[in-house]
């Protein structure tokens, strides 16, 4: 099977997380299928100087940027990658909040990217599974906002440790019509009615053991949504 792995730059704070974008590549292989790296050919939101977390006076493209990741291997996003793939993943990292849609600065109210958007609800309509790790979740929320789907979603835990606020990202999503489930980094949620399976990865306190085990639980959950 052909799973797609949809990224959106190269670095946690303005882009993909790296680690979980690598480990769910391998994860794939692991598990005996093919890979296929899309992201859609748009501006990042802004540049992050990683070393000090400031912003840097320059301009990157999300698709030249992932490709970083991907060791050049990758496609422009398309509406008919729907049909070329069994499944997607998507990894972590600000820029599903910050270059798919607008949630690091305004929440569930920010707007989303419409080709991300209806590539994500052709993948869903189709049936096709996702798995969305970390706080890829939120951005899967805002594709079914006001579609009737009522999803079950995860981006970790409020009774764990979590460098973030678990529970106004959960509040947000459930604005934006999901049900929402607390899961650890040792667990995920699978909402086997929209094939849909969420793992928290870095949204909680975790180091990349945990990171790699909980991808490897993700993408194997998902290929058996696909399977059965």
């Amino acid at each position: 099977m052909k799973i797609g792995v949809l990224l959106h730059g190269s670095g946690v704070y303005d882009g993909t997380e790296i680690q979980e974008a690598v480990l769910s590549l391998l994860a794939i292989r692991e598990l005996g299928h093919e890979y296929i790296c899309l992201a859609p050919d748009i501006q990042q939101h802004h540049v992050i100087n990683h070393t000090n977390g400031e912003e840097m006076s320059e301009q990157r493209n999300v698709l030249v940027e992932s490709a970083r990741i991907a060791r050049g291997e990758i496609e422009a996003l398309t509406l008919s990658h729907v049909d070329k793939i069994d499944a997607l993943v998507l990894p972590g990292g600000f820029g599903t909040a910050k270059n798919f849609t607008k949630w690091a600065f305004s929440g569930p109210d920010g707007e989303i990217d419409p080709l991300v958007r209806d590539f994500l609800r052709s993948v869903i309509k189709q049936a096709k599974p996702i798995a969305a790790l970390c706080m890829s979740p939120t951005t899967v929320a805002k594709a079914l906002q006001d579609t009737g789907v009522k999803s079950t979603l995860s981006v970790g835990s409020n009774e764990a440790a979590s460098p973030y606020d678990i529970d106004a990202i959960s509040g947000g999503m459930e604005v934006a019509g999901a049900r929402v489930e607390m899961k650890t980094v040792e667990e995920v949620s699978v909402d086997v009615e929209n094939k849909i399976v969420c793992a928290p990865c870095y949204m909680m306190e975790a180091d990349i053991l945990q990171i790699r085990s909980n991808i490897y639980q993700a993408v194997k959950k998902m290929i058996d949504l696909i399977e059965n």
